[in-house]
Order: C-alpha cells, then structure tokens, then sequence
C-alpha cells in the first residue's frame, strides 16, 4: 500500500496545508465540531506545519545547500508529527469517512484481502532476563530484527482503561519513550452496553 503522506515537496506542502487547515476550523470556535484533541496536540501540529512552511519557502528560489538540508530537516519532522497525530486523533469518530477522504487520510478497509495461511515456522529465542522468567522472542525465519507482531484481535490488548470524558491521558515511563502502543476504542453505556470496538490503531509514546 502506497505511503498516504506525498513524498514530492509541492504536493506535501499542499496535502499538509490543508490537512493543518481543515483539522484547525474543526477544532475553532466556542462550540467546535471537534473536541477530543488536546490544545497540546494541536500546537505541537501548529508548530511542525509553520517550521515546515518556513523552511520549504527558503527553497522555493535560489537558496544553498544549508537551505536544502533544513527543508529535509523540517519535512522529516513533519512526518514524524504527523503519523501519530492521524493515528491517535484521526482514525476514529468523531471524525468520520468523510473528513478522511477530505483531508487525503485513507479510511479503514471494509473489504481486507484475505490473509493467506502462514507456511513458514517462526523461528524463536529464549532468553533469562531475570530470575524465574523465561522470555520468548520470535521472528520469521531469517529475518534480521526480533520484533513482537502487531495484534489482530482486541483480546490481544491486554490493559483496558475507562474514561468518563476526553481526552484521556496515560501516563508512561521514561523506559517506554519511543515504544509504540497499540489500542482501540468503544463506547459503554455503564457497565452494561457496549458499543463495537474501532479498528487497532497505533501511537508512538512520546
């Protein structure tokens, strides 16, 4: 699947301006349409998008090669910014389909290709990290990283946590910056009914 963030300058700097601009009007006003986003996100996007500005005008004439490098500099956080904004205020209502498309974020496939039944066997590794633990890591034959696969099921999220408004905050430890979480969301009504869960998004602790 190609990457939805256009790679060639011009069309990032149009794609990113009207994403900035579209997610900024949704989220103005004294009765915004938005308003799961925390001011901190919105100023951190705010910030990505003037540095990006700022540093894609410098190229647009005769600049040098200082220029330049700070263009990439600046696009390189953008993007950085940017996938964890989508992932984590983007992908799940209030903000619908349509805004999605608006905004040139790809909605959820309704109709997944199917996933064909895996034939190679993992190749695992066990490890003592401490005392009376047995850790296990697993990875494709021959491939060059262990890694931990990303779940497919909710029952594969093993922490839960209820909010009685938004946003919800989660507080992590210094050990966990730069990991990336996995998480869904539903609507309860008590502690009865229980709407369906979204699609498994992601977010990288910051």
């Amino acid at each position: 699947m190609a990457d939805y963030i256009p790679d060639k300058d011009a069309d990032f700097d149009t794609w990113f301006s009207f994403l900035y601009q579209y997610v900024s009007q949704k989220c103005a006003g004294p009765a915004p349409a938005w308003t799961h986003i925390p001011q901190a996100a919105l100023g951190v996007l705010a910030e990505l998008h003037a540095g990006w500005k700022t540093a894609y005008s410098g190229v647009i004439g005769p600049h040098t090669k200082v220029d330049t490098e700070a263009k990439n500099n600046a696009k390189k956080a953008a993007k950085g910014g940017i996938r964890p904004f989508v992932n984590q205020y983007l992908r799940f209502f209030p903000v619908t389909n349509k805004d999605r498309t608006a905004m040139g974020v790809p909605n959820h496939d309704e109709h997944p290709t199917p996933v064909p039944v895996p034939e190679d066997v993992p190749e695992t590794e066990a490890a003592m990290p401490l005392p009376r633990v047995l850790q296990f890591r697993f990875r494709r034959a021959n491939a060059k990283r262990w890694g931990k696969p990303p779940p497919k099921e909710i029952e594969d999220l093993v922490h839960s946590s209820f909010a009685t408004r938004s946003p919800l905050d989660l507080t992590f430890k210094e050990s966990d910056r730069g990991k990336k979480l996995y998480y869904a969301v539903r609507w309860e009504t008590g502690t009865v009914k229980k709407g369906k869960w979204s699609e498994i998004m992601s977010a990288i602790i910051p």
